[in-house]
């Protein structure tokens, strides 16, 4: 039977690569760690590790098993959470991660809608891109999180989404009543992977594909780069909200980014995660088309 202790070792050793660095995590002497890891082995049937020199590397199997036990050990510390949660609504944090435009404007409304019904409850917060954040939630290192997409999709297992509302993109330019058509042969300031996948669906709308001349996922930076005449972008309204600098404009696109806090495990969601959602749903209702 598998061993809890056992595959937490295990995760920490493919997370840092390393016996010392997860003895030093763990707080355990390095001869303990390789002590569990060889538990785990027997127990499994599998040899997980290989020797390399000085050190170690996780086999094939080492890590399709280090891939489980994070997420294993990830559930049951949430579970934990959920339960002291769970005692009358008293105390606790929910950890939530969003993007930063969402993380400057619906979440800390939604934090003070909280504090007023709820006021042991805290969020702890994490600033994650959409990808970063299911997968941090998938592994139970938060409860919620608060993500994007430009279109709909097959929602992968295990995760259930609330729809929270619509936030419309903005093409950012020196000019009022600005075109995406204007701007086939400009250069563009492009950010994050799903960012840059939003903004080439943006343009192929307008017949054509964007060149990517700077990279930045600041809000505050990419709206200076526009200003300066170093670019174009588009922006989600929420970024806009947060953050307008003097001398852009913004210009609705009729593209809009779907809003959804994601939550992961069977429901009902536990009492405090589902006091994070009602009050991300009341501002989100007043914030987003």
């Amino acid at each position: 039977m598998l061993n809890l202790v056992h595959l937490k070792v295990l995760a920490a050793v493919a997370r840092h690569g390393s016996v010392t660095e997860a003895a030093r995590e763990l707080h355990y002497s390095q001869p303990s760690v390789s002590h569990h890891l060889s538990r785990l082995e027997a127990a499994t049937g599998a040899q997980l590790v290989q020797r390399i020199g000085r050190g170690i590397r996780l086999t094939p199997e080492g890590r399709l098993l280090a891939h489980r036990a994070a997420e294993i050990v990830g559930r049951v510390d949430a579970a934990a959470t959920e339960l002291a949660a769970q005692v009358g609504l008293q105390a606790g944090v929910v950890r939530l991660a969003a993007n930063a435009s969402t993380l400057a404007t619906i979440v800390p409304q939604a934090a003070a809608v909280l504090a007023e019904a709820h006021p042991g409850l805290q969020l702890g917060l994490v600033d994650e891109h959409p990808v970063e954040a299911l997968r941090m939630l998938r592994h139970g290192e938060i409860d919620v999180a608060v993500v994007f997409s430009h279109a709909d999709g097959p929602v992968e297992e295990g995760f259930r989404l609330r729809h929270l509302g619509d936030d419309p993109v903005h093409l950012v330019s020196r000019e009022a009543g600005d075109r995406l058509e204007n701007h086939r042969d400009s250069g563009w300031i492009g950010g994050c992977a799903r960012c840059q996948e939003e903004l080439g669906a943006v343009c192929a709308r307008a017949g054509f594909r964007p060149r990517i001349a700077s990279l930045s996922d600041d809000m505050v930076v990419v709206q200076s780069l526009v200003a300066a005449g170093a670019g174009v972008a588009i922006l989600p309204g929420l970024a806009l909200e947060a953050h307008r600098r003097p001398g852009v404009h913004a210009t609705e696109t009729g593209f809009r980014r779907r809003i959804h806090a994601a939550t992961y495990g069977d429901p009902p969601d536990p009492p405090a995660v589902a006091a994070v959602l009602a009050a991300l749903t009341e501002v989100a209702s007043g914030a987003l088309a």
